[in-house]
């Protein structure tokens, strides 16, 4: 057994799950092709709490997930809401040390600004805005869009993040 799956398997909270995997990449004792490898062997829960972990190494090492960026890009789409909004967050958070790298996902996440889960939606909105902060060339053509969504958008706090993302823009 691997020691992720040792980690998803054990009786530990979730949280403490993915907390435990993010540490093991973090410091180097679970490779993310490790995590890549038992992803595509997993139930889905597992593999949102794989993603999850990613997300929690992307606020402090992005670039130890940068060398799978097509991967994590490629969860996007995936049929599973929480491997979705996890992958956004992931996304968002490389867009800031990363933006042309994090900018191949706009395709990716303008279809998740129309899903029907909330915090889908969400995710997409938040990863889309940061990628519009740290990328002033793709800004431009997203500003557009980002009006058109928010127009659309009836949950107020997916509504909320594009309305300051673009007062900022406007500016």
């Amino acid at each position: 057994m691997s020691t992720v799956e040792e980690i998803l398997k054990s009786g530990s909270k979730p949280k403490e799950k993915v907390n435990l995997l993010a540490k093991e990449v973090k410091e180097n004792r679970i490779s993310v092709r490790e995590l890549i490898e038992y992803f595509g062997l997993c139930s889905i829960s597992e593999k949102g709490s794989c993603m999850e972990a990613m997300e929690v190494v992307s606020r402090e090492n992005p670039e130890i997930l940068l060398p799978h960026i097509d991967f994590i890009i490629e969860q996007i789409s995936s049929k599973a809401p929480r491997v979705k909004w996890e992958t956004a967050r992931v996304v968002a958070n490389i867009s800031q040390k990363y933006p042309k790298e994090a900018a191949k996902a706009v395709p990716k996440l303008l279809v998740n600004t129309n899903d029907k889960g909330t915090v889908v939606r969400w995710s997409a909105a938040f990863a889309l805005t940061q990628i519009a902060k740290s990328n002033p060339e793709l800004r431009k053509e997203l500003l557009p869009k980002f009006k058109e969504i928010a127009e659309k958008e009836e949950n107020n706090g997916v509504k909320n993040i594009y309305s300051k993302a673009i007062k900022k823009f406007e500016k």
